[in-house]
């Protein structure tokens, strides 16, 4: 069963905090929640799916409009360990 999406406002955080963070929440969601990411960093559009690759979540869609950047992420049911 699909978890509703919470948002997470990081609007006004330069990188690398936007990765940081979105991390962090995923570390600590449930497997299966989803997350919509707000930021108006332009760099964080790149990081943080950037960073969900590394760690074995998922991106599921990032849209851009001018440099605020909207970005799905999901903790998948399984997260694999993260690379040391």
């Amino acid at each position: 069963m699909d978890q509703e999406s919470e948002i997470l406002d990081l609007t006004g955080l330069k990188c690398p905090l936007p990765a940081l963070y979105a991390r962090r929440w995923l570390e600590r969601a449930a497997p299966g929640q989803r997350v919509v990411v707000l930021t108006d960093d332009p760099m964080a559009a790149i990081d943080v799916p950037h960073m969900c690759h590394q760690e074995g979540f998922c991106v599921e869609a990032v849209s851009r409009n001018g440099v605020h950047a909207r970005m799905v992420l999901l903790r998948p049911e399984l997260t694999p360990p993260a690379s040391a």
